[in-house]
C-alpha cells in the first residue's frame, strides 16, 4: 500500500476519500503544528505528503522524502516549499486554489465593513456596558458608496472581493501584472500604477501572494501614500506589508483604521497590535467555512490520488 503522511487532522472527506482508494493513511493528531522532529520521522517512508501552511518544507525536508511523489499543500499559499528543489527531486507540489475563494472574499468583506462602521469599538462599548443611548456624533463611521477601492493583486480572490465591493456602489481600482478583462468590461475598474492606487484609494485591500517580488513591497515610502482617512486590509501574506511602520501610522492617525487576517510571524503577534483601537483582528480564517475546507480536504486528496494512480495533477503549482 503506498503511504500518505498529513501533517494535521484535516477534514474527513479526503481522508476517506485515500482510505477508500487504498491508500495507508497516517495523520499527526495534535491540534498544533507538527514539530520538525515529528516531520523528520514521518515523512521518510510516505509516498506522499500533504502539508500545511504552517509546515516548512524546505531541502532538508525533501531529502529525507527518497519515496515521495507528491507534496500537496492543503493552502492556496505554497511559500512554506521549496519548490524549485522539489521540482528537481521529481516531486510534484500542488495546491488548492479556487475552492477557497469566495470564503477568502466574504471575509474581506467583513473586515471591510468592520473597520468601515467601527464594529469592533461599537461592540466593545455595549459589552462593557458603556452604551448610555443614541447619540448624534456616537462612532461616526464611513459608507463605501463612491468610495475608490483599490485591490492590490487581481487574481480569483481579488476578482471576486472587486464584484462584491462593486455592489455596495465602490469605484473599483486594481493593481496587477496583467489586464483583467472582467474587472474592466462588466466593473468598469481601471488598472493603475502601485502608487496611483495607494495615494487614491480610500479602501485598499492586499491580496498578491508571496513571494521575492511582493515580499516587503509594501515598505515604509508605500504606505506613506495612503490617505489618512483610508482603510487598509490584509487577508494575503503579512510579510507583504512593513507591518511595524503600518502600526505606527494607526497609532499616529496617519490611515483611519485597518483589518488583518494574516500577520508577519504568526501566531506571534506584534504585541502593539493589541493596543490599537482602530483595527479589527482576526486569527486567519479565510478560508474557515465548513464548504471551503472541505473542497480543500477533497482537493488534496484528488491530487494525491491522481499523482499515486499514475494521472497529471489536478492543480499543480
Amino acid at each position: 500500500m503506498k503511504k500518505v503522511f498529513i501533517t494535521r487532522d484535516i477534514p474527513s472527506i479526503g481522508i476517506d476519500l485515500l482510505k477508500k482508494k487504498g491508500f495507508d493513511v497516517s495523520v499527526y493528531k495534535k491540534d498544533q503544528p507538527i514539530s520538525k522532529i515529528e516531520l523528520v520521522k514521518s515523512v521518510k517512508n510516505c509516498d506522499a505528503l500533504i502539508s500545511l501552511l504552517s509546515d516548512k518544507i524546505d531541502k532538508e525536508i525533501i531529502d529525507l522524502m527518497d519515496r515521495c511523489k507528491v507534496i500537496a499543500n492543503y493552502a492556496v499559499g505554497f511559500n512554506n516549499i521549496d519548490i524549485e528543489y522539489a521540482k528537481s527531486k521529481g516531486i510534484i507540489v500542488t495546491n488548492t486554489p479556487d475552492v477557497l475563494t469566495d470564503s477568502t472574499a466574504d471575509l474581506t468583506i467583513v473586515l471591510v465593513l468592520s473597520c468601515a462602521r467601527k464594529i469592533s469599538e461599537s461592540e466593545k462599548l455595549v459589552r462593557d456596558k458603556k452604551f448610555v443611548g443614541w447619540k448624534p456624533k456616537l462612532l461616526l463611521g464611513m459608507e463605501l458608496r463612491n468610495k475608490y477601492f483599490g485591490i492590490l493583486g487581481a487574481g480569483r480572490i481579488g476578482t471576486e472581493v472587486a464584484k462584491r465591493a462593486h455592489s455596495f456602489g465602490c469605484k473599483i481600482i486594481y493593481y496587477s501584472n496583467s489586464k483583467n478583462d472582467f474587472l474592466e468590461t462588466v466593473l468598469k475598474a481601471k488598472k493603475m500604477s502601485l502608487n496611483s492606487i495607494l495615494k487614491k484609494s480610500d479602501i485598499i485591500s492586499l491580496h498578491l501572494p508571496l513571494n521575492k517580488k511582493s515580499k516587503n513591497l509594501l515598505s515604509k515610502e508605500k504606505l506613506a501614500l495612503l490617505k489618512p482617512s483610508s482603510i487598509f486590509i490584509n487577508t494575503a501574506r503579512g510579510e507583504i506589508v512593513d507591518e511595524s511602520y503600518l502600526i505606527k501610522m494607526l497609532k499616529q492617525n496617519k490611515i483611519a483604521s485597518a483589518g488583518f487576517d494574516v500577520y508577519q510571524n504568526e501566531p506571534n503577534l506584534n504585541k502593539e497590535f493589541y493596543e490599537l483601537k482602530n483595527v479589527v483582528l482576526l486569527p486567519h480564517i479565510g478560508s474557515a467555512t465548513m464548504e471551503a475546507r472541505n473542497n480543500m480536504s477533497l482537493l488534496v486528496a484528488k491530487n494525491v490520488i491522481a499523482i499515486l494512480s499514475g494521472k497529471q495533477a489536478i492543480t499543480p503549482v
